[in-house]
């Protein structure tokens, strides 16, 4: 079933990032009516690439060897550093740069920086989804 392709679990996330980022470049061009590339590859958005990516590795290296594995021990410290950063340390500052444009009257920093909880959460589903589709398909 999908042991072979699970010899080579750098493609679990590498297909998270590609799925991530296409729907997020559908979902942007919904919100926005219009595609930019740009906001599509850029930070933040739903969904989380960096959730979908780390949770998708996290999880296949679960499947492969185990939630008492080292493997999966060091995969979920990481994850959770992550995604942490992701929804509180970037987002604040992205609030920062916000504050900052507009008391200087442009947009000289960028804004969309970190992510929603929501977000955050979105791509970690998607990051399940993706690897244990890989290890069944």
């Amino acid at each position: 079933m999908g042991h072979s392709f699970y010899d080579t679990l750098i493609l679990v996330p590498a297909i998270a990032f590609v799925v991530s980022v296409f729907l997020k470049g559908i979902i942007e061009t919904i919100k926005h009516q219009r595609f930019d590339l740009a906001r599509t590859l850029g930070s933040g958005g739903m969904p989380s690439v960096h959730s979908a990516v780390v949770v998708s590795l996290t999880t296949a290296i679960a499947i492969k060897h185990g939630i008492t594995s080292d493997f999966f021990a060091i995969c979920m410290a990481f994850t959770v550093i992550i995604i942490y950063d992701a929804i509180n340390v970037r987002f604040e500052a992205g609030l920062h740069a916000s504050a900052i444009n507009e008391s200087i009257g442009e947009k000289r920093f960028k804004e969309s920086l970190g992510h929603l909880p929501s977000e955050a959460f979105a791509g970690s589903i998607l990051g399940i989804i993706v690897a244990v589709a890989a290890y069944y398909l």
